[in-house]
């Protein structure tokens, strides 16, 4: 193979003068490292990879705006079809994609739309991919609808870090991710530097609650479709359990059975206004998007992508906040790492209780519950006497129904002891998360 071209080799290369401001002279904002060069164009063009998360309402801004910013070697992650509903937003898609793969179909567009652009697809989800995968890339940026998604790329990223033997961190190793995230009129952006800034996981109170339902309400006097399709995912799966395996929003067959359920409940209570989507958007907690804020927000993680790759300016420290509602405000502020983040601390997080005397079921529950862990569906095996014991795991069903038992007994029942060591696996993160429990004596001091 030939040498890569560069922008002067390039047809049209006069497009890029409005960047060759940027990069080819110094400036007041500039990065303390920036060295202007001719060189960095063509390294943005011919070098730099970014991986675009997400192919949805943020996700077409951010390949268009990626695109006509210079980068072209790109790829781009999303598991989802084009509906109609779309369509009104999600502007790289036609109503002949109805039904496609978004990333493919985006993917082809900027490809064929922007000369020398090259954006590789891949119709699968974020979890198909192993490090390999993702240590190939020079900046991740994030366009997506759900929490779970981000706190996974985050904890990918953190495992890829690599330190020498004084503990500090290879800065070759980390691999910046900026995320974008919209609200209705309300938006982010953040940039987020593995191993060095605030993670996801150290910001986890930033996300707003679930929006949640009275069980007595929706088991005993429903009122609206949002209270049938409750009752059908809390109640009438776990009871008839028709797939064996937990609820995954983005499965057409579990969302498809949720809503013929739910129907049926509608119809026995009179309650009209039940719909495919609206059984989406309460099973995968979708918020309703508008046009206008996922352009700015895209727009500003687009120009945090240019800012990484080329230190020509200093990036985001590191969060802002973007809000249309009534006029236009905007503010950045700098979150805080957590020392004791359970993801990115690199360190056991301690785990505080009164005694052993709480049951493994209640126990699990607070890993979902509390505001410091927001688990799914955590899966928990100790160390016990020397030997790993798997103590409960609802992924798979014979170990399901094997430890099934433990769940009614306590953690000294179950030969744990303050210091033991639990180590839960959850879809929040790709990797094994270790707590250390710690028992307090009647003074609430730790004991030993």
């Amino acid at each position: 193979m030939g040498s890569p071209m560069t922008v002067s080799d390039q047809p049209h290369s006069g497009r890029w003068n409005h960047l060759k401001k940027l990069l080819e002279r110094s400036g007041p904002f500039c990065h303390p490292d920036f060295e202007p060069s001719s060189e960095t164009l063509n390294f943005i063009m011919n070098s730099c990879k970014i991986l675009v998360i997400g192919a949805g309402g943020l996700g077409c801004e951010l390949l268009k705006n990626l695109a006509l910013m210079g980068f072209q070697q790109m790829h781009v992650i999303d598991m989802d079809i084009i509906d109609l509903s779309n369509l009104n937003r999600q502007f790289l898609f036609r109503r002949n994609d109805i039904g496609s793969s978004k990333a493919e179909v985006a993917a082809k567009f900027i490809n064929a739309r922007v000369p020398g652009c090259n954006v590789v697809p891949h119709f699968c989800k974020i979890q198909d991919f192993d490090s390999d995968f993702y240590r190939q890339f020079h900046v991740v940026v994030c366009g997506l609808d759900s929490i779970v998604a981000r706190r996974w790329m985050n904890g990918m990223l953190i495992s890829l870090l690599q330190y020498n033997e004084d503990g500090e961190l290879d800065q070759s190793s980390l691999i910046p991710m900026v995320d974008g995230g919209t609200e209705g009129f309300k938006g982010n952006a953040r940039v987020i530097l593995p191993g060095v800034s605030a993670c996801i996981d150290c910001t986890l109170d930033l996300y707003p609650p679930q929006v949640t339902y009275p069980l007595c309400t929706i088991a005993n006097t429903p009122r609206l479709p949002e209270h049938c399709i409750e009752y059908v995912k809390i109640i009438q799966w776990s009871k008839e359990n028709p797939f064996d395996c937990p609820i995954d929003g983005d499965d057409p067959t579990h969302i498809n059975w949720i809503y013929e359920k739910a129907q049926e409940r509608a119809n026995q209570f009179n309650i009209v206004g039940l719909s495919y989507r609206l059984v989406q958007g309460v099973v995968k907690n979708i918020i309703p998007a508008v046009a206008s804020t996922n352009a700015v927000i895209a727009a500003a993680c687009a120009s945090e992508v240019f800012k990484l790759a080329t230190s020509c300016c200093l990036p985001l420290n590191n969060y802002m906040v973007f809000n249309d509602v009534d006029g236009i405000y905007t503010y950045s502020y700098e979150a805080e790492k957590k020392s004791d983040c359970i993801v990115c601390s690199n360190k056991p997080k301690i785990y505080v209780l009164e005694n052993g005397g709480i049951k493994l079921k209640r126990f699990i529950e607070d890993l979902c519950e509390n505001q410091a862990y927001q688990m799914k569906n955590p899966g928990i095996t100790a160390s016990i006497d020397g030997k790993n014991r798997t103590l409960y795991m609802s992924q798979v069903k014979s170990i399901e129904e094997r430890t099934r038992e433990n769940l009614n007994k306590t953690l000294d029942e179950l030969g744990l002891r303050s210091g033991s060591q639990l180590f839960v696996a959850d879809v929040t993160n790709p990797n094994t998360i270790i707590l250390e429990l710690k028992y307090t004596n009647s003074n609430g001091m730790l004991t030993d």
